[in-house]
């Protein structure tokens, strides 16, 4: 059973790291073309993750640092996530 919760934990945080990837890849590249292979990821990644960081986020809103904004969200999320696959 702790096994299956390591791989869940395990999972969820390379999901955390592509959302991060593909986050910075609208930043860096502009926007995905509608359909095409970055799109479809990141709205898988958007739709796994979002539901874990949306409450996480009404919580802790993103820090505004002039024009940039760091979600804490993401952070606390992933920070929680190394931590309980530690305990495990």
């Amino acid at each position: 059973m702790l096994a299956l919760i390591s791989t869940v934990l395990l999972l969820f945080q390379f999901l955390l790291i592509a959302r991060a990837l593909l986050d910075w890849s609208t930043v860096l590249a502009g926007p995905s073309m509608p359909g095409s292979f970055r799109d479809r990821a990141t709205r898988v990644v958007h739709a796994v993750t979002e539901p874990v960081l949306a409450p996480v986020r009404r919580i802790l809103p993103p820090v505004r640092l002039g024009a940039v904004g760091i979600d804490l969200s993401f952070i606390v999320v992933f920070a929680v996530v190394v931590l309980l696959q530690a305990f495990i």
